[in-house]
C-alpha cells in the first residue's frame, strides 16, 4: 500500500509519469527507492529538499508506526 501511495504522488509532480518506479526492499529495513527520468530527479528532490521531505513526512504518516525510508535513487 505504502509504495502505491508513493508512486501515485510521484507521477503527479513529475513530467514524465511512465517513468516512475519504486522499488521496495526490506533487507535494511522497510526501504522504498523512487526512481525517476533523469529530468525531474530534481522535481522529487525540490528545492533544498522540501519535497523529498514532505514525501518521507507522508508515508511515515501511512506507515503508521513502522519505519520506512524514503530513498530517490541515482540512476
Amino acid at each position: 500500500m505504502l509504495a502505491a501511495a508513493l508512486e501515485h504522488v510521484v507521477k503527479g509532480i513529475v513530467d514524465h509519469p511512465d517513468d516512475v518506479r519504486i522499488l521496495a526492499s526490506s533487507s535494511r529495513g522497510d526501504v522504498l527507492e523512487v526512481h525517476v527520468h533523469a529530468d525531474d530527479r530534481g522535481r522529487v528532490i525540490g528545492r533544498g529538499g522540501r519535497t523529498a521531505k514532505a514525501l518521507r513526512t507522508l508515508i511515515s504518516a501511512l506507515a503508521d508506526g513502522r519505519r520506512v525510508r524514503v530513498d530517490v535513487a541515482d540512476d
